[in-house]
This record gives structure tokens, sequence and C-alpha cells, in this order.
């Protein structure tokens, strides 16, 4: 990678140097190297790439479902032929090890795979005679240009939950990358340009905070997609929204998982270390909050402090390395202040991961795995979206007490239960108040098949990306009623 050279913007199948002279610097969370220089587009270089979307989409509109999907059977493939490669990019700007960046982009060829659907999923309804020889039916057609505002922590997989099944189903789609990890999506653009698709179908623009401004104000911009923290998805959910534009924010999670007296020891253990620990904490549904019924309390803290002590940390190219760095410098001291302040309110610290000494490594944001138990309800560690290798460990007598908590709680992202009862486990899923539930799963991440859930601060917008959700945010309804004499 060239570290002399600003990455690119793609607008209108064409790629540009931006005008501007603001650049911030890419680097490996790791090492501390630099790896690139990613601009801080202006507002002019958005309305180009949607202005190229805008003169794009009357034509691929009218292009059949049947051809538009023949470009995403073929990104299939190069993604497939190209996910080592991609792979190590996210890895290295992002910080991941390269299991967790494989396993991101199985999921980003999955969203691929569902979207090549669309055929059948875009089919309306129809009902013949609703009156005496009158006919009325529903179709579906495209919003127009959309958008996507992705974050930092999934560089290849979250822009495939929404811009495969936008294009799809007609629409044309412009992506704004994170600024913290943009050369995994000039990788995948790279890719895109590789399957032929049209002039103005997708285009690029890195940025900042007047990129976003730019897409949320642009008026020829129909739909947003956001991930990200909850305060900044509420602030995109209400500027988005009062453009005029459909809108659909994920925002924070605080994921707690209850574990009972009847839970399998070992496996329970194995799959929270994971959900907490893996991707650095750093995903929408890390694990952060254990609820340790009852008997539960015997066993679960020293097991669990064990394996956080014995996880192993660094540099994610390393295929020996469990567990890689937080992606900067600031959310390291951040999310070491959170620590802090858990502790000065009294929580216990079963394992303490602050300060670490990684050989090799010694430039790199890391933390390792850290465990805190008998931790306030109501204080920071409990409530706050620490996206960090942090967890929790709160003693309640019974599941009930657990579930009175879990839904006190201003997040619905997910939450898991541990056990080998049938009549617990149906008695969490019925009444925890949370979007993705997990009964003995650690990260109940829904395939693209199913829509990606989320409730109360959470989530902001009525439909979800993947699936037929994504399906109904890409498209308008019309109805038609027709009689002909």
């Amino acid at each position: 990678m060239n570290q002399q050279t600003p990455i690119l913007n793609y607008i209108n199948n064409t790629w540009h140097q931006s005008e501007t002279s603001e650049l911030l610097d890419v680097t490996n969370p790791a090492t501390g190297k630099v790896l690139s220089q990613v601009p801080l587009s202006p507002a002019d270089e958005v309305n180009q790439a949607a202005s190229a979307a805008s003169n794009a989409f009357d034509t691929w509109r009218r292009t059949p479902p049947v051809q538009r999907v023949q470009y995403l059977f073929k990104l299939k493939n190069l993604l497939e032929d190209n996910i080592d490669d991609i792979a190590q990019t996210i890895t290295m700007e992002c910080g991941k090890t390269l299991a967790e960046a494989k396993g991101e982009m199985r999921r980003a060829i999955e969203n691929v795979e569902v979207a090549c659907g669309i055929p059948t999923m875009m089919q309306g309804t129809n009902l013949e005679d609703i009156a005496a020889g009158i006919d009325e039916f529903m179709v579906r057609q495209p919003v127009g240009v959309c958008a996507v505002i992705a974050p930092f922590n999934f560089p290849g997989m979250i822009t495939f939950w929404f811009l495969p099944y936008a294009i799809a189903c007609g629409n044309t789609y412009l992506v704004k990358p994170s600024e913290k990890v943009p050369l995994t999506m000039q990788k995948i653009f790279q890719i895109l340009e590789q399957t032929g698709l049209p002039e103005g179908v997708v285009n690029l623009v890195n940025g900042g905070q007047e990129t976003v401004n730019a897409i949320l104000e642009h008026p020829e911009i129909r739909a947003i997609s956001f991930v990200g923290s909850t305060t900044t998805a509420k602030a995109i959910y209400a500027k988005a929204a009062a453009h005029g534009k459909r809108v659909q924010c994920q925002g924070g999670a605080k994921n707690p998982l209850i574990v009972l007296p009847d839970a399998d020891p070992q496996f329970t253990v194995n799959a929270t270390a994971d959900s907490a620990f893996g991707c650095a904490g750093q995903r929408c549904l890390a694990a952060s909050l254990v609820f340790a019924v009852g008997g539960a309390r015997n066993w679960f803290p020293k097991s669990i402090s064990e394996t956080a002590t014995n996880r192993v940390v660094g540099n994610g190219l390393d295929d020996s390395v469990q567990m890689g760095p937080v992606i900067t410098d600031e959310s390291r001291k951040r999310i070491e202040g959170v620590i802090q302040t858990g502790i000065d309110a009294g929580a216990r610290v079963l394992v303490d991961g602050r300060y670490p000494s990684i050989p090799g490594c010694e430039n790199g944001n890391f933390i390792r795995p850290t465990v805190l138990s008998d931790i306030d309800p109501q204080g920071e560690i409990a409530t706050t979206e620490i996206f960090g290798p942090v967890l929790g460990l709160i003693h309640v007598e019974t599941i009930d007490d657990a579930i009175s908590l879990i839904n006190s709680g201003s997040y619905g992202n997910m939450a898991c239960l541990f056990t080998s009862s049938g009549a617990s486990a149906r008695k969490f899923r019925y009444e925890a108040q949370i979007g993705n539930i997990g009964i003995n799963i650690g990260v109940a991440a829904p395939m693209a098949f199913f829509p990606f859930s989320g409730w109360k601060d959470s989530f902001f917008g009525d439909l979800h990306g993947q699936s037929w959700d994504a399906v109904d945010f890409f498209t308008q309804k019309k109805v038609v009623v027709e009689r002909w004499s």
C-alpha cells in the first residue's frame, strides 16, 4: 500500500483523486504504521457522485431484475476469489484476526447470494375482480439514489447488508466508508468494477463530517442506511428524516448474557469468551454483561477469568493470535477510563487487561480481555456501550431478576441465555425485550436471509438491513386499480 498517495473516490465508473487538501492517516492499529491517507471529500464531490447515480437511475431501474442480478452472481464469484486478499486488508486497517476478517467477508458474500433472489423477492400481489370487471394489483418499484454511511468495525461486511439489495431492486448507490478503515472498500470497488456494472450504479466517496452532512442533505439521495453509535444514529436519523429521506440507523448495544446453573460450564464459558473478546469487543453483538444466576456464580466467574487470561493477544496477521487491538489510541484510552470508573464505583477486578506489553507491537492499541465482577447494575459498566474487550458480571438469584434488568436497559440489540431447560429458554425468548435472541449461542447474528433486528435505542427506523426488510426498504409499493370496458 502506497502511503504517499491518498486513496481515491470512485464516481461514474472512474477513479478520482479528491480535490481536498484535508487528509487523515490510515493507521494499522496493531503496529502504529501509517498505511495510506484518506481524503475528507468536500460536498461538491458528494454532489458529483449523487448526480452520477441519479443520471444512471432511469436506465438501471428499467433493466430487468433477472439481468440486474447477473452482476451480483459475478460479484459473488469475484469476492470468493479475492477473500484472502480482502481479509488481509481488513486485518491491517481494522486490527481483527485473519479468521475474523475472513468470517466477516463470508457474511458479506452471504448477503450477495440472498440478493440474487430479488426477481422472486420483488414480486407483487394481484387480485382479479375486486369488483365487477375491476382488478387490483401491487408492484414494487425502486426508491432512487440510496447511500450507506458505514462504521469502522466491519469495513467489508456492513455495506453488504444494504448495497446488493439496493442495486438488485433497481436503485443506484453511494458508499461512504469510515475514514478510519477506507482501504477495504477500495479493494471491493476494484472488484465491483470488474463486474461490468453500468456507469453510475455504484459510487464511492471518502470523507468525514462534511461528507456525511452533504449526503444527508442532498436532495437526490432518497434513502440512508447507517450503523454506528446510538448518539450518532439518533442525530443521523433526525437529520435525514428532516430532509425527507427513508432512514434505517443501527445504533449501539449493551448485549447481556444470562447463565443459569444448569448450563454446560465449558461450552458456556468458551462461547461467552468468543462473544465478549472476539473482534476485541468492537462489534454491535459483542457480549459485555453476564448475569450469573444462582449457583452459576460458583463456577462461571473463575472459569471466564481463566479463559480471559489465557487469550492470545497480538497482531491479527499472526495465525496464533486470538484477539487483536482496538481501533485507535483514543479508543484504548477511553476504554481504560471506563474500566477505572467501574473500579472506582466498587467493581471487583478479576482480570485487568490494561497496559499490556505485546512483543513486536509496542506501538499498537492493545487492551487484553478484562473481567469485572460485582458491578453496579445501574453504573457505567452495566449501562454504557464500552466497545472493547470488557466483560461485567452481575450475580442475581433468578432468571426473572435477570430478565427484569435486561428489559429495564435502554438498548435492545442482543441477549442470550445459556441453559439446558426448554421452559427457561421459552420464557426468556418470549419475555426479553430484545431484537436478536440467542439460546446457547454467544453471538446471535442473523443469517442474511433473516433481517438484522434491534429494538429500543439500538435501532432507529422501521426496516432493518438484510433479507425482506432490505427489499421493503429499497422499494416503494405501488397499488394499481384497473378496469377495462
